[in-house]
């Protein structure tokens, strides 16, 4: 693999923007500019043209991965402006359908809802209409995922119409509430508030997000992932700013109290979720969790308590989990030489989230 290297232009970008503004700490911007450079140059496979599965050339292609990639990507393009990023989108989006045999359809559902929501922000970023054409097109695979069993929700895997996931419920409220935002089309937000009530009545108990009910024997699966909290948490957000109903922030405060009460280690950072699947789990959660943070109605205490609790998170993972921008599962350890890419996923994830509420004046 030739890795291409972006650092010279980041750089080159940040410097211009302390000329701009040379009294503004940017520290925040600065670590994300090396965290999305390493992502870029250590992962991105200009040969295939989508994230190699680990930076020591594991070439291996897995599908739902590349859509946080993308969004990642999205973060650093909106946050920097920086042109470069552009070729990423381009060649993104001919690699990705290419290794998926030739289009964006896939037989896990909630594989299919995190390339919509990804499609969809570049399009918001850049207005390239393909990436419009292919988020409607992944909405339009997506919509038949909902049946009657188990009162509702939508399934997991196609052919498995039992199983309703909350990996499968959460994003589609979200995709189906922005594809209202981009459209305007009343059936897209009848979806998003039928799909996160079927969520909420199903799976929802006092702030924890239950990871699975099996639609014919009614069995709930009792554990929870930090990710399907954010998930629930980016739909309510989404819904509470297209009703203004306050019961959306009322349940999403509660699923972020949950998450940092519960799924938490020694030192109060999330908990690690392995290197595979698990390791971008975490920064799906932070992706949502900063959205409630910037919710303009969020009580001021727990805005600045949800503030406090994520930059610990950062400063740790950069502090004790960093090895020149590149990240391992535990925040709280560096990465050896050989890293994967979904936990670099989620500590990309961490600290553009971090640069964000840095240019918003929040941190």
């Amino acid at each position: 693999m030739t890795k291409r290297l972006f650092l010279f232009g980041i750089l080159l970008v940040s410097i211009v923007g302390c000329r701009q503004s040379k009294h503004i700490d940017r520290t925040w911007s600065a670590r994300a500019d090396t965290s999305s450079v390493a992502l870029a140059d250590c992962f991105w496979n200009t040969e295939k043209l989508y994230c190699n599965y680990n930076n020591a050339g594991d070439t291996t292609f897995h599908y739902w991965p590349q859509a946080h990639a993308l969004d990642v990507f999205t973060d650093w393009y909106v946050r920097t402006g920086d042109e470069k990023v552009l070729t990423l989108f381009d060649e993104w989006y001919k690699g990705v359908p290419a290794a998926n045999e030739g289009g964006f359809w896939n037989q896990y559902y909630d594989d299919m809802e995190w390339n919509g929501l990804a499609t969809l922000r570049v399009y918001k970023a850049t207005k390239d209409q393909r990436f419009l054409d292919a988020a409607v097109q992944l909405w339009d695979f997506i919509i038949p995922a909902w049946n009657e069993r188990g009162d509702g929700g939508m399934t997991w895997k196609k052919g498995m119409e039992w199983s309703k996931n909350a990996c499968s419920n959460g994003p589609a409220a979200i995709l189906a509430a922005r594809m209202y935002r981009e459209l305007g089309r009343e059936e897209d937000l009848e979806w998003a508030k039928r799909i996160y009530s079927w969520e909420k009545d199903h799976l929802f108990d006092n702030g924890a997000i239950y990871d699975n009910l099996n639609g014919d024997t009614g069995r709930i699966a009792r554990f929870c992932l930090t990710y399907n909290q954010g998930t629930f948490i980016g739909a309510a957000v989404e819904l509470y700013g297209i009703t203004g109903d306050k019961s959306y922030i009322d349940d999403a405060v509660m699923a972020a109290d949950y998450t940092l009460d519960s799924l938490v280690v020694e030192g109060n950072i999330l908990q690690p979720e392995g290197a595979k699947d698990g390791g971008i789990f975490k920064g799906i959660f932070v992706r949502y969790f900063t959205q409630l943070i910037l919710e303009g109605d969020l009580p001021e205490a727990t805005r600045n308590r949800y503030v406090d609790f994520l930059r610990h998170n950062a400063e740790t993972l950069w502090r004790d989990g960093n090895n020149e921008g590149r990240f391992a599962p535990d925040w709280r350890k560096k990465p050896g030489d050989v890293s994967a890419m979904t936990p670099q996923l989620s500590g990309c994830m961490l600290i553009e989230a971090m640069a964000l509420l840095e240019l918003k004046d929040i941190v």
